[in-house]
Parts: structure tokens; C-alpha cells; sequence
């Protein structure tokens, strides 16, 4: 198929499958005329790849053209669209149009039904998180793709320290293999502590400062996860996802329900061997204190996407949050 629409915020995966593409249908001795990448400041971006892709290629290999950021699946003008069924499925199997966005493509537009039709689109997510069982799976698979052996401990250590950075996480790795050499043992836990960068400031920590009460703690948090251009959005998203999982496990609980393996399907946690460290961190909280937070953690996420100023306003909703649970940790 000579069409790829790749998007999602996992930007470092979306640029290796990129590169990929890149090197399987280019010849690097014809690259320099085969290969044409169009930002998305030019006013007729998607019409000037369009005539690319028509153009058949120089020497060996195919073409690759290659839309940067493109809003073509959030905004698209009837002429574009007409444009767009008269050419796509004329593109020659010479080459290849490739189109990116952040962006998930609007289902109900027409020009999204169309490259679902004529294209192979491709989500590049970030894994939540919260979602321990995959960023693990996550840290296994990259080791193998790189040819680092790790103990489980060390497959541990990693996800605490990295979480769902992509890009950081490979960086690491790299590190870890250029310490390890050739034909080594597998890297323990205390090698990991020792060499992988450390990155404490997430989200997750985040929701424990605030479980704990402990405002100050909570305020220094933010400011590093501001510090490092975390997106507020994304640290409430984790929030609330966090306080979902312990209000389920805390209701579960309640009700008798001490099996790991059903509170685990109950509140889809997808490693029921969570849920033990799960129930310990509500044990010292009630079940109205998660279900009070919940309403504040939403109309932050309310407030937020109306445009109220980003740092205040999450400040200022983790301190409700705070105190909500500071009677609990008094």
C-alpha cells in the first residue's frame, strides 16, 4: 500500500516508523531526488504532495513524500477532498505518500473515511501511566529490539525511573548495552540504579503527594512536572485515572471482595498483581474522601479545557485535593 497516515503523541515511535518507511523504500544513492518532506506552513501543503506522489521516481527505488503535521483529517475543504478521491487511488505503486499528525483524525469528516479506505493508518500512542503491565511489556520489548538482557528487578527499576518516555527510555537502554558490552550477563536491578536517569517527577507521584495530604510535597511536584513541559492535561488525565483505580479497589473491598483477580476485572487493572500493593495504599483512606476527589479532579479537567491559565489552576485544584485527604494522614 504506497499510503501511511501515522499519528499519536508517542513522537519518538512515530519517527523510527518514519525512518523505517524512509529506509525501505528509498535508495540512499537517489535520496536527495526521491525524497520530499512538506511542513505544514505551506497554505497548499496537501495539493503540493498530492502532484509529489504522482511524480514518478529518479533512478532507483521509489518516492517518498512525506506531509508533516497535517490537518488534512481535521479540516478539509470540499475542493481538497474532491482533489483527494480523484488522487489517491491513483497514487503508483513507485510511491509512497506518508502523512503525520499528533492529532487523532476526526471520524466524521469524509476525508478521514477516505484514507481509512485508501491509506494504513497507524496509532502511536503513549502508554498511560498507570498501566505498569505495559510499560513493562514496553521496556522488555525495546531491551530484546536492542539486544539488552535484563533481570526482572532491572525491567522494574526502569519503568519507575523512565515511565512511558519513549524516547528516554531508548536512550537508556542505549547506555545500558554500551555498559554491559558484548556476551554479558543479564543488567541487575543495582546496575540500573547506578547508570539510568532517574525520572521522578511524574504523575503518578503526583496522585500518591496527593492521597498523602501532603500539600508541600504535592506543589513541588508540580512545579517539576511543569519544569519539564509535562502537558497538564495529560498529568490530570493520569489523576483521574489513578483515583478511578482506588475508588474501585476501595469499593470492592467494602464489599467483601478479597480475591486479587476480581477486584482486578472490576476495576480493569490488567496485572491483578497490582492490586495487592493497590490495597494497601487505600487502607488508610475512606471511601467518601476518593469520591469526594473525584468532582474536583473533573472540573479541573472541565476548567482546563475552557481555557482557564494551566499552572494556577492546577495548583490550586491539588490543594482542594490535599485537603481532602490531609484528615486521613493527620
Amino acid at each position: 500500500m504506497p499510503i501511511y497516515f501515522y499519528w499519536g503523541e508517542d513522537e519518538f515511535s512515530l519517527q523510527q516508523a518514519v525512518n523505517g518507511l524512509r529506509d525501505r523504500c528509498l535508495d540512499p544513492n537517489w535520496m536527495s531526488f526521491n525524497y520530499t518532506q512538506i511542513p505544514p506552513t505551506q497554505s497548499d501543503a496537501v495539493i503540493q504532495g498530492l502532484n509529489q506522489a504522482m511524480t514518478p521516481p529518479f533512478g532507483m527505488g521509489s518516492r517518498l513524500v512525506w506531509l508533516v503535521d497535517t490537518t488534512v483529517c481535521q479540516n478539509c475543504s470540499d475542493d481538497l477532498l474532491a482533489e483527494l478521491k480523484r488522487t489517491l487511488p491513483a497514487i503508483p505503486e513507485t510511491s509512497v505518500l506518508l502523512l503525520t499528525s499528533r492529532n487523532k483524525p476526526d471520524g466524521r469528516l469524509k476525508s478521514t473515511k477516505l484514507f481509512q479506505e485508501h491509506a494504513e493508518v497507524q496509532e502511536f500512542a503513549l502508554i498511560p501511566p498507570w498501566k505498569t503491565d505495559l510499560l513493562l511489556q514496553q521496556v522488555r520489548q525495546a531491551a530484546q529490539s536492542l539486544g539488552v538482557k535484563l533481570t526482572p528487578s532491572a525491567v522494574e527499576a526502569i519503568v519507575e525511573s523512565v515511565g512511558n518516555d519513549t524516547r528516554l527510555l531508548y536512550n537508556e537502554l542505549e547506555k545500558l548495552k554500551l555498559y554491559a558490552g558484548e556476551n554479558s550477563p543479564p543488567i541487575g536491578e543495582s546496575i540500573v540504579a547506578d547508570l539510568v536517569k532517574v525520572n521522578t517527577q511524574n504523575s503518578l507521584k503526583l496522585a500518591e503527594a496527593i492521597r498523602q495530604g501532603d500539600t508541600n510535597k504535592t506543589l513541588i511536584l508540580i512545579g517539576q512536572l511543569i519544569g519539564r513541559n509535562e502537558p497538564v492535561l495529560k498529568i490530570v488525565a493520569t489523576l483521574i485515572g489513578q483515583f478511578r483505580t482506588w475508588l474501585w479497589v476501595k469499593l470492592m473491598l467494602e464489599r467483601g471482595e478479597n480475591s486479587e483477580q476480581q477486584i482486578a476485572q472490576a476495576a480493569e487493572i490488567s496485572n491483578p498483581k497490582r492490586v495487592f500493593i493497590l490495597k494497601r495504599e487505600v487502607m488508610q483512606i475512606s471511601t467518601q474522601q476518593l469520591i469526594a476527589a473525584l468532582p474536583v479532579l473533573l472540573e479541573l479537567e472541565v476548567s482546563l479545557k475552557q481555557g482557564a491559565e494551566h499552572i494556577t489552576t492546577l495548583q490550586t485544584k491539588a490543594i482542594a485535593l490535599c485537603q481532602i485527604f490531609s484528615s486521613s494522614n493527620s
